[in-house]
């Protein structure tokens, strides 16, 4: 009996979701009893792989060759579900990013298994693992009771805190056929040095009161605070932001521990992106704006005033 968590990798380095999947994957193998098993996807990665021992995994599975190198859907679903078969688990995690959204969904359909998606919170009842997770935009907090083996559970980003505890993290290596491909991997551009929205702890957003993609006082804020620049999907439809940035039903959904909404009226595909943030700051020049009504701090004012004042007041405070 085990638990099996999927880590994610880019490149050779872990996701911070694939810690928060091990940590929390840690805590259900202790309450049941049973061990946790890391599976590792990917080329050139059983050097790296070690180190998910030190997040409670007694034993890694790594599943290794070159057509891995890149994420295509297909491939890592076959391999996936043939790892996971043979090892038998009784749950397995993983990261509900853009990723592991999609994989978790085709294992799922792949193994008959139930899975619960952006799981917020995950528990152990009577044998049966009981998620925690928003409904229909965020206005439900449904609690599903999962029935099947394995129960699958893909868990928010930024919703899980990662602890450190030292398993045995003993490698084996899979005998890996990958099979053919119907995709075929284009390229990738990555944005070096900018801090990913969904992994962000701290993400300060800007909407339509910002104006135009003049963003200037929301990244010297966010630059500021060491953390990542969201927008409202107003301010994507606009052109001044790229998608990438866009927080809400149809963008990203973050969890960071502080949010800070600059010019954001608050409509319900947007609350429904960040709604789980553990800190909501909102600053806006409507009183009236809905997004007062999620915020734990609101101001109401011009953004372009306040913010630079918060920058001024915070970097003093940083020294």
């Amino acid at each position: 009996m085990s638990v099996l968590a999927v880590a994610e990798q880019r490149d050779g380095v872990f996701r911070k979701v694939t810690y928060e999947a091990l940590s929390e994957g840690k805590r259900l193998a202790d309450g049941m009893g049973s061990d946790l098993v890391a599976l590792v996807l990917g080329s050139n990665i059983e050097n790296a792989a070690g180190e998910l021992g030190k997040y409670g995994a007694e034993r890694i599975l790594v599943a290794e060759h070159e057509a891995l190198a890149e994420y295509l859907t297909d491939q890592y679903t076959k391999v996936a579900a043939e790892a996971i078969a043979a090892e038998n688990p009784e749950v397995v995690i993983l990261g509900a990013s853009t990723q592991g959204k999609d994989l978790s969904a085709r294992l799922s359909a792949r193994l008959g298994a139930p899975l619960a998606m952006e799981c917020v919170a995950v528990r152990v009842e009577n044998g049966n693992v009981v998620a925690t997770r928003p409904m229909y935009g965020g206005k439900v907090i449904a609690e599903v009771a999962l029935n099947g083996k394995p129960q699958m559970v893909a868990i928010r980003p930024n919703a899980m805190s990662i602890v450190e505890t030292q398993g045995a993290g003993n490698v084996e290596k899979l005998a890996v056929d990958p099979g053919e491909s119907v995709l075929q991997f284009v390229e990738k551009k990555l944005e070096t040095g900018k801090v990913e929205l969904t992994e962000a702890d701290i993400v300060v957003s800007g909407g339509r009161g910002m104006g135009g993609s003049d963003y200037a006082v929301v990244e010297k804020l966010a630059e500021l605070l060491g953390g990542a620049v969201g927008a409202s999907r107003s301010a994507v439809d606009e052109g001044w932001r790229p998608h990438s940035d866009q927080v809400g039903q149809t963008g990203k959904v973050v969890s960071p521990n502080l949010y800070i909404a600059c010019g954001i009226s608050g409509a319900i595909q947007h609350l429904a992106g960040m709604s789980s943030s553990k800190v909501i700051v909102a600053i806006n020049k409507d009183a009236e704006a809905p997004i007062f009504s999620k915020a734990d701090y609101g101001i109401v004012g011009d953004l372009f005033e306040i913010v630079p004042v918060l920058t001024e007041e915070i970097a003093k405070v940083k020294g």
